[in-house]
């Protein structure tokens, strides 16, 4: 790479495969059977795992860190691994132990990368500000697992919820709740209507609720976002992403362009997986948006 990096592009291209890295396990097969077999339903079993490293401040602070997946079922995941005499820690390693297998049987490719950046990710984790970054900074207190993929996997997470916590503080200074996000992210996205937050558990009172307080803000008319709401959405994507350049700036050019290379082709088969466990709407952050510019895994 020659001349100053275009670190808002890196970070935008970067910001897909750290999603999808972690993102596939949300609904894979032999996630959901672990936690099953602990007695925790599968999508209960991705709160549960997912809330592991903030479980102990209860599930208000999850709720607040979560955003936009609905209060209601965080608070039955709680309820469930309690009655199930299991914890939130046998629920984060059952996840570890799915991680493992299903990148070796679905996405080999990406267990090198995970191995020979993961040592250098760790350092620029532990640089991050994590002011504001609740969820990003519960992760990161987490014991690193002995194995150099889990470990690699892990720093990646932190990055992925260090962005999201990141994204969440820009909903939030744009007045916007966790509902009414959903529903704007929904009409950006192109999808069918409601589908979103529907997808998150909001109730059908909660979701018609946010489209009347979009409606007043000016940003939804007749059931439909507004030129304003959809150019909000844009800016809080592109103010996402011009906010979180700072790991890959630290992690250095040509190891971000590295990353970029050698995770796409890998995490394009984890993102099929999405597909085929959960459908083609689902990890919506993994998934081009048409004036993202991004180009599709391994295309560049």
């Amino acid at each position: 790479m020659t001349g100053t990096p275009d670190w808002f592009g890196i970070t935008r291209r970067n910001a897909r495969s750290v999603q999808t890295t972690v993102g596939w396990i949300f609904w894979d097969p032999g996630a959901v059977a672990r936690y099953e077999a602990l007695g925790v339903p599968g999508p209960l079993g991705y709160i549960g795992a997912r809330a592991a490293p903030l479980a102990p401040a209860g599930p208000d602070a999850v709720i607040a860190a979560f955003g936009s997946i609905t209060p209601f079922g965080i608070r039955l995941a709680f309820e469930m691994v309690s009655s199930a005499g299991t914890s939130f820690e046998a629920l984060w390693s059952a996840r570890d132990e799915a991680v493992r297998a299903g990148l070796e049987e679905h996405a080999p490719g990406i267990v090198s990368p995970l191995t020979e950046l993961g040592p250098a990710l760790w350092p620029v984790v532990e640089q991050l500000p994590m002011t504001g970054r609740v969820l990003a900074a519960a992760h990161l207190r987490m014991p690193r697992a002995a194995d150099p993929v889990l470990s690699g996997w892990h720093a990646v997470n932190v990055l992925r919820e260090w962005r999201g916590d990141t994204h969440w503080a820009l909903v939030v200074a744009a007045g916007l709740t966790g509902v009414e996000a959903s529903v704007l992210h929904n009409e950006w996205l192109r999808y069918d209507r409601d589908w979103l937050p529907q997808s998150r558990g909001s109730s059908p009172e909660e979701i018609e609720s946010a489209w009347r307080s979009l409606e007043r803000k000016g940003l939804a008319a007749g059931g439909v976002a507004t030129d304003a709401g959809l150019a909000l959405r844009q800016r809080i994507e592109d103010d996402s992403d011009q906010l979180t350049t700072l790991p890959w700036e630290l992690l250095g050019a040509e190891a971000a362009e590295r990353f970029a290379a050698e995770f796409e082709p890998p995490c394009e088969r984890l993102l099929t997986r999405v597909d085929e466990t959960a459908g083609t709407n689902y990890q919506p952050a993994s998934r081009l948006h048409p004036p993202s510019g991004v180009p599709p895994f391994g295309s560049a």
